[in-house]
This record gives structure tokens, C-alpha cells and sequence, in this order.
């Protein structure tokens, strides 16, 4: 359960820092395509650093664990390879399948929770 829970934090904190970067980027005055792109961009650092130091020590964890331990291990590497995947591709793809939408209605609250400055 633990190890659930941790990948349940770690994905919603990847797709925080994806939208924080976006917001920066939409407060500066760049469209919402290159928002987007860019924020990805910039995101895509901090989630991979975070994500591969998990990783690491999930390795450690399963070499010099036992039992319980192991399972944490296994179950973190699941969930930390999954957020990623979701996080990195599967959001993107959901901007870019609304890309024309989001555009069109120019309302950067609805999409993104906040005005554009």
C-alpha cells in the first residue's frame, strides 16, 4: 500500500510541476501552443530527476531488502515507470488531441486555472 500511495504522490506531483511551468510561460505572454511545448520542456527535468533518484533507491531497496521490502521495491518501480509514461506522454497527448479546442476558446482559466497577464 505504501508503495501505491508513493506513486500516487510522485504522479501528481509530475503533473503539478507540468502545469506550473505552463502557467509561468502563459503569465510571460507566449501563446498557449508554445506554453505548452516549452512547459513540457522545462517540466521534463525536474520530473525525470526525481523519478530516476526514486528509481535508484527502489534498486537498493529490492538488492539489500527482504520480503516486505522487496515488494515495496517492486511495486515503487511499477508505479514510478507508469507515472512517467503517463505523466510524459499521456497528458501531452491530451493537450494535443484538445490543442485546437483549448486555442480557439483562448480561456486560459478553464484549461489551466488561471488568467492570462
Amino acid at each position: 500500500m505504501a508503495g501505491i500511495v508513493l506513486t500516487v504522490g510522485m504522479a501528481v506531483d509530475a503533473n503539478v510541476i507540468i502545469n506550473e511551468r505552463i502557467r509561468e510561460l502563459l503569465r510571460q505572454g507566449c501563446s498557449i501552443k508554445k506554453s505548452i511545448e516549452q512547459g513540457y520542456d522545462n517540466a521534463l527535468s525536474a520530473i525525470l530527476d526525481a523519478n530516476i533518484t526514486t528509481l535508484i533507491a527502489a534498486v537498493v531497496l529490492y538488492a539489500y531488502g527482504t520480503g516486505p521490502i522487496k515488494g515495496f521495491a517492486v511495486t515503487i518501480s511499477i508505479g514510478i515507470l507508469a507515472s512517467m509514461l503517463t505523466a510524459i506522454l499521456g497528458t501531452h497527448g491530451v493537450y494535443d488531441y484538445f490543442m485546437n479546442r483549448i486555442e480557439r476558446s483562448k480561456s486560459t482559466s478553464l484549461w489551466f486555472g488561471m488568467k492570462r497577464g
